[in-house]
């Protein structure tokens, strides 16, 4: 079996691509997901949601689920990956969180926003489709059906997220319902 993409599936996933960090691992999103990045804000906790839904928060006086991607990908939490860490150390790494909201599609086809925590925003980086490969089976955290690859850029690796798939949409319909029912 082939670990790369034919060209023409390649140049389907090839784009520009916020790229983010959690830990020490780069990941990216396609920029049209992508609505806004957000500061790190008061989320609310909703009964009965999976834990890594953190909760929801009002942004401009929409109620937008928000993600926790770290506990998504069974990670270490934020907080114990600081624990041993100086206070301005933590004051440092808490500063430069936040929350960037992006586009899923929902189980009846509709755009639904969706806010994922993150440790950094990194940059917006091109990937051409030909510096894309599949994912391996083995290695990082995150499920292989949760990539839409691995980006080759500026010399590094970038774990490419589809974030459709990252948030299944039998979980977003029933996170939606709670919301809004």
């Amino acid at each position: 079996m082939s670990m790369t993409a034919s060209p023409a599936a390649a140049q389907d996933r090839g784009g520009k691509f916020l790229t983010f960090y959690l830990a020490d691992e780069e990941y990216g999103v396609e920029i049209l997901k992508v609505q806004e990045i957000i500061g790190l804000q008061p989320i609310t906790r909703v009964p009965r949601t999976p834990a890594f839904i953190r909760g929801v928060i009002n942004l401009r006086g929409k109620v937008i689920p928000i993600m926790d991607l770290r506990e998504r990908f069974g990670m270490a939490s934020a907080a114990e990956a600081l624990a041993g860490a100086t206070e301005a150390e933590v004051a440092a790494a808490e500063a430069v969180r936040c929350i960037i909201v992006v586009e899923v599609v929902g189980p009846t086809g509709r755009a639904v926003p969706v806010g994922i925590v993150v440790d950094r925003v990194s940059e917006v980086s091109a990937i051409a489709g030909a510096e894309i490969e599949d994912a391996p089976s083995f290695g990082s955290g995150v499920r292989t059906e949760y990539l839409l690859g691995l980006g080759k850029s500026q010399g590094r690796v970038k774990l490419l997220l589809d974030i459709d798939r990252v948030l299944a949409a039998d979980e977003l319909g029933a996170l939606t319902v709670e919301i809004d029912g």
